[in-house]
Parts: C-alpha cells; sequence; structure tokens
C-alpha cells in the first residue's frame, strides 16, 4: 500500500509542476512604460490542451489535459524618482479536466476554482522617464533606437482552490517569488526583448497524504522579436526555456527536473484609443521524457481608464 502511495504522490508531483510550467508566462512587451496618467485593466481567457509524460517507469499512460483560464488583471503605473514603474495584479481562475491511464486503470479528476493570484513589481532601470503619455511620445520621436533594462519580482500567493486530503488541486499551498531581470532594445518599429527569471517555491508542509513537499528552482528566459505597425497594431515571436523544478518529498527526492521549450506568438490590435485586443498562442515541448507536450491559446481584452 505504501509504494502504491508514493506512486501516486510522484504521478501527482509531476501534474503540479507540469501546470507550473503551463503557467510560466511567456510574455511580450512587458517591459514597456506606460503613461502615468493611465490605469490599464484586462480580461482574458485561454484555453490549454496536451498531453503530460510521465517517467517510463511510471505506470501511467495517455493522460490527458484540457484546461479552460478566465484571468482578470490590473496594472497601475508608478513614479520612482525619474524612473518609470508598475504594480500589477493578476487573479485567475481555472476549470480543469485530466484523463488518462493509472495502472491501465482509467481515471479522471475535474477540478474547477481560483488559481492563486499573482501580484507583480517592475522598475526600469534604464530607458524612458515616467512621464504622461504626451512626453512619452515626445521621447519616442526623439530617441528611435534606445535601450530599456528593468527588473521585476512576481510573488504568487496561496490563496487558490486547495484541499490536502485532495490529490489534484488548482492551488499550490505555498509562495511562489520570480525575479526577472530583462533589457528591451528597440528601433525604430522593431523590438528585442531578453528576459531572464528564477522561480523560488517555499515549503508546502500539508502535501498529501500528510508530506512535505519542496521543489528546487526552476530558471527560465524567454526572447521576443516585435514589429509594430501603424493604427496600434503590433506583431511578436516568442521563444523561451526553463530547467530545473526537482522536487522531494520528505527529503526523498523524485528525480522530475523539467526541460522544456516554449515558442509561440502573439498579436496585438487596437479597436480605440482606450481599448485593445490580444491573440496568443504558445506551444510547450518536453525535452526529456518527464513533463507535457501542450498547445495554449488565448484572447486579452484590455482598456485605459485616463
Amino acid at each position: 500500500m505504501r509504494s502504491a502511495q508514493c506512486l501516486v504522490c510522484v504521478l501527482l508531483t509531476s501534474l503540479l509542476l507540469t501546470l507550473e510550467s503551463i503557467a510560466q508566462d511567456v510574455e511580450p512587451r512587458r517591459w514597456t512604460p506606460i503613461p502615468l496618467d493611465t490605469r490599464v485593466i484586462g480580461a482574458g481567457y485561454a484555453f490549454t490542451q496536451g498531453e503530460v509524460l510521465f517517467d517510463p517507469s511510471l505506470l501511467a499512460e495517455d493522460v490527458k489535459i484540457q484546461i479552460h483560464t478566465v484571468a482578470f488583471s490590473y496594472v497601475h503605473p508608478l513614479r520612482i524618482g525619474k524612473k518609470f514603474a508598475r504594480l500589477g495584479i493578476l487573479i485567475p481562475v481555472n476549470f480543469e479536466d485530466w484523463n488518462g491511464l493509472l495502472e491501465g486503470v482509467p481515471r479522471s479528476v475535474k477540478r474547477s476554482g481560483l488559481v492563486d493570484p499573482r501580484i507583480r513589481f517592475s522598475i526600469n532601470l534604464i530607458g524612458a522617464p515616467a512621464s504622461n503619455l504626451k512626453d512619452l511620445q515626445q521621447f519616442y520621436q526623439e530617441n528611435p533606437t534606445h535601450t530599456t533594462l528593468g527588473f521585476s519580482l512576481a510573488i504568487r500567493l496561496p490563496l487558490g482552490q486547495y484541499d490536502e486530503s485532495k490529490l489534484i488541486n488548482i492551488g499550490e499551498n505555498r509562495f511562489m517569488f520570480r525575479p526577472q531581470l530583462g533589457l528591451e532594445h528597440r528601433w525604430g518599429p522593431w523590438s528585442y526583448e531578453l528576459t531572464g527569471s528564477v522561480f523560488f517555491y517555499s515549503e508546502n508542509n500539508e502535501f498529501f497524504p500528510d508530506q512535505r513537499k519542496v521543489t528546487d528552482p526552476i530558471y527560465a528566459i524567454q526572447n521576443h522579436l516585435i514589429r509594430r505597425f501603424k493604427k496600434g497594431m503590433w506583431l511578436a515571436v516568442d521563444l523561451g526555456y526553463g530547467y530545473g523544478g526537482e522536487s522531494s518529498l520528505d527529503t526523498i527526492p523524485l528525480a522530475d527536473y523539467r526541460s522544456n521549450l516554449v515558442v509561440g506568438g502573439s498579436v496585438g490590435v487596437r479597436i480605440d484609443p482606450r481599448q485593445a485586443i490580444k491573440l496568443v498562442y504558445f506551444r510547450k515541448e518536453a525535452l526529456n521524457s518527464v513533463g507535457s507536450d501542450v498547445n495554449s491559446f488565448g484572447l486579452v481584452w484590455t482598456m485605459v481608464l485616463f
């Protein structure tokens, strides 16, 4: 019984880390400043589906996932000295469907509820000064070629749906801290962005069944090539890579580290001076025998509040 129970825990850890990998957002234009005299609200929908891959020694096969995500966001620009900064809040809700074979027996799980919300603070150390819309447009006209260097810290709060008596949960029951360092080089209508991230996780002392879960950091890098067009339209091609995240249960390492490649693209279209929509697609591929191969499609609406 104990060995079967450990097997299920290993499988669960893999599932949760797969969700974490999906949640590693590949986001272009994150270092682009917004005017101080604006606020931005947003709502979005994403659909993710694909296959979860396990170590061949584990008796889990044909595991498929479908995840519907609805998210709400708010971004507030700030001035720190002469530097531009922003504070962002993201609140997602998931509707999940997991299906597969465990030891040859069909199993399925459905979950729905609040995902751990995220708060992110960022500051541009080099680049356009914090200013209103008119002054920001003037800066771009006078500096068609310039470089921005930024730092951010995102914190994921353990407020999502979690029940220690259940194997699969939407929430993680632990904090996640993600420092980032990013560079954006802009020339004319083109931009290139390079961002490095590290995901640090606190312990989960209520992991099923009455175990302590510890996860090593995940290291990630993402690249974006962006082309801007007239009337507020832009197009981005995205490439990301992540590695790490080995977990331990009660000090026993699980050798479940990840190596993932993410490729995708996004396009933004302005509807009117205050509203815009963004279409997103990315494909995540596991580069080793443990991980997930998934496709994600998303639609995001944003509105500027003056």
